[in-house]
């Protein structure tokens, strides 16, 4: 059976989606964006607004910002959001329990009993040990360790190459620097950066 989806979003992280979504044998039959891009790599019909997407078709939101996918799930309640990416060459633990909406990029891996969210980002090269939780629309940045029974709550952004420790709190909506080392846990809307990390 031929597998169709539509795309949502069509610039550099868009590129990363394809790519999965092609690895996985699905057609794409075209893709929505505020206009009409000139740079098509991928020679993608263009369908102008969401609401010319075939609701029976699968809809997947290739936009790296957590709060524009999450603003773009929640208002389009109608179209197929039932679907995740996930690139063949990552490694995850059956007893994995993954929402929708979730992009697992080449080399990641997800150890037992991990819990992930509706329109997650599972990037590049990352670790998720053990009984993590990452809730919804959240990002975990390429390269970034996660130690065993972490909790990233929704909408925080993990970046590139961070680690945070065993047991470790995250609050909503958080931004962790590249290359941070988190020790302790982050309340809600906060920024950190550094080794070990601080408040900025």
């Amino acid at each position: 059976m031929t597998k169709k989806i539509n795309i949502i979003g069509y610039s550099g992280h868009s590129y990363v989606c394809i790519e999965i979504a092609l690895l996985n044998d699905f057609i794409i039959v075209g893709y929505c964006d505020l206009n009409n891009k000139n740079e098509n790599p991928y020679e993608l019909t263009y369908l102008g607004e969401e609401k010319n997407i075939n609701s029976e078709q699968q809809v997947f939101i290739c936009i790296a910002d957590n709060t524009i996918r999450k603003k773009i799930y929640e208002r389009l309640p109608n179209l197929n959001f039932n679907i995740n990416l996930i690139h063949p060459k990552s490694i995850i633990s059956n007893t994995v329990h993954i929402g929708f909406q979730t992009l697992i990029c080449a080399g990641a891996i997800i150890n037992p009993k991990v819990k992930i969210g509706n329109g997650c980002i599972i990037n590049t090269g990352s670790i998720i040990e053990h009984e993590c939780i990452i809730e919804d629309f959240s990002h975990i940045a390429p390269g970034a360790v996660l130690s065993g029974n972490v909790l990233i709550g929704k909408g925080s952004f993990i970046g590139a190459n961070s680690v945070i420790k065993q047991g470790v709190k995250i609050g909503c909506n958080v931004i962790v620097g590249a290359g941070a080392v988190i020790i302790k846990d982050i309340l809600d809307n906060t920024k950190v950066a550094g080794n070990p990390s601080k408040i900025i």
